[in-house]
């Protein structure tokens, strides 16, 4: 029997204040943007930053963690904090007027967090509001809008953790719960330290992608850090309206090509890669099969692209290739506007809008190595029929896979489906046409960002109403949390036993 053990709303709260008290820290970053480029706004960072700040301490001062934290509080925890801090960091983009309504900031902000690069932004709403274009938009909201995209990227919690010992308590329950994919490769015996470790493997790319952009003249400093923040996260969030192609630069898109692909693999596996493990990076299956799966996918395009369409192989494999691995690692970034492709062309993109990138990536999705196990589990389903009296186990690498971890594979393939299609049922109620419904639902589960119909590579989400907005900011959510650590809240055993 189990024993009943209530949840401690204290610790909860204890803990959500000393996130809210870092957070409030943070929001300080663009208030200095704002400063140093005169735009006007900075009062608005300032007053959500010492709001933030000020209940964050209060909570902490009042409810301090003194008990031990529980897998249960640790799942509360972290759905708490990411909805919370979307809803505190929409503040600066409706105090300052820059967008009119707190529903519209609110998406913004979410898609940043969640790293899903939807936008408003450049749009005419249901009701009339015209939002303003990116190029119009101060520069300190600019940098806010990339910095939620590197925050929620490796995790608000888990840099958190790498930068306050008064989360040690608890520390590996919240580690597991926010960190994307089945299993969270723990680097080290100590949580903290894994998380410094794969925070500072992150900001290394981060610095060296900005490096590499700086270097060309029609990328400024401005646009460099922006696009870093952007790729590293993937998330896709741009400083201009038309994306990528603003500019016009073949070294831009195969720099931002390659490390999106980087970002799509497991942090942890390219911290082994720099510790001198070259034999264990090539080895793991999962790198392997995404690696396998984004070269097969841009195959499909550029011929399919170079025999239907009027463009050149080189042009085929240019736009094939950015294509491709933006949405496969959900970056969400276009080169140019996929739906005027041929039909299978787009039909193998949005094949791999189920797809997404290796588990411990900052790539969304429903990660590669639970697609390998699928087809794994599949083949060996075939393999009993034929010998029904057979062990059968399956295997990835030398690893054997655990039933109990093959059942959870499942189940979540499951759910990932059945919310797939509430979530589009819900925007066709809102007034949304089929395939504006089903790609935008899938989009935001996966966080995406563009999808098809009118929420293309060249639209944005502005049109949509309020009601199916905040429809996809909780898909945004749950999708970024992998589903579990959300829907685990709302099960009845979780508030009795």
């Amino acid at each position: 029997q189990f024993k009943h053990i209530p949840v401690n709303f204290g610790i909860v709260l204890g803990v959500l204040g000393s996130l809210l008290f870092f957070f409030g820290f943070i929001i300080m970053v663009p208030a200095i943007v704002s400063v140093i480029y005169g735009d006007g706004i900075w009062w608005s960072f300032i007053g959500t930053g010492i709001g933030s700040s000020a209940i964050g301490g209060l909570c902490w001062r009042l409810f301090k963690p003194k008990d031990e934290l529980h897998t249960r509080e640790a799942f509360l925890i972290v759905a708490s904090t990411w909805l919370v801090v979307s809803l505190v960091g929409a503040m600066p983009f409706w105090l300052s007027g820059v967008l009119e309504t707190y529903t519209d900031a609110v998406f913004e902000t979410m898609s940043g967090f969640s790293t899903t690069g939807a936008t408003i932004f450049g749009g005419v709403r249901q009701d009339g509001i015209v939002n303003p274009l990116l190029v119009d938009i101060p520069e300190s909201l600019l940098i806010w809008r990339s910095l939620t995209h590197w925050l929620g990227g490796m995790g608000i919690i888990v840099l958190t953790i790498a930068i306050l010992p008064l989360l040690g308590i608890g520390g590996m329950q919240l580690f597991q719960a926010e960190t994307p994919g089945p299993t969270a490769d723990k680097l080290t015996p100590r949580v903290q330290q894994t998380a410094k470790l794969l925070w500072l493997v992150y900001a290394g790319f981060t610095l060296i992608l900005f490096f590499l952009l700086w270097m060309h003249p029609s990328v400024d400093w401005f646009d460099a850090i922006n696009h870093a923040f952007s790729t590293m996260a993937t998330g896709g969030f741009s400083t201009y309206d038309n994306s990528i192609t603003a500019f016009n630069s073949v070294y831009v898109e195969v720099i931002i090509t390659i490390f999106m692909f980087l970002a799509g693999v497991s942090f942890a596996l390219h911290f082994r890669l720099f510790r001198g493990e070259v034999k264990y990076f090539l080895n793991d299956r999962e790198f392997r099969f995404y690696t396998i799966v984004v070269f097969a996918a841009i195959l499909f395009v550029t011929l399919e692209l170079m025999i239907r369409d009027t463009f050149t192989f080189g042009e085929s494999l240019r736009y094939a290739s950015f294509q491709v691995v933006s949405i496969i690692t959900t970056t969400g970034f276009a080169s140019y506007d996929y739906e005027l492709w041929p039909y299978f062309a787009q039909f193998t993109l949005l094949l791999l809008f189920f797809a997404g990138g290796c588990a411990g990536s900052t790539a969304g999705g429903v990660k590669m190595i639970r697609w390998l196990i699928m087809v794994k589990n599949n083949v060996r389903e075939v393999r009993q029929i034929i010998h029904p009296k057979a062990i059968l186990p399956i295997r990835v690498g030398n690893k054997v896979i655990d039933p109990s971890v093959q059942r959870t594979i499942l189940s979540f393939f499951v759910f990932y489906i059945v919310i797939f299609l509430v979530g589009a049922f819900a925007l066709a109620l809102t007034g949304e046409d089929l395939v504006s419904a089903l790609s935008a639902s899938i989009s935001s589960l996966g966080n995406i960002g563009p999808s098809f119909g009118q929420h293309g590579p060249s639209e944005n989400y502005a049109i949509t109403n309020d009601i199916g907005k905040w429809v996809m900011v909780v898909l945004m959510m749950v999708g970024r949390l992998e589903l579990f650590t959300v829907i685990v809240i709302f099960s009845r055993s979780f508030w009795k036993q």
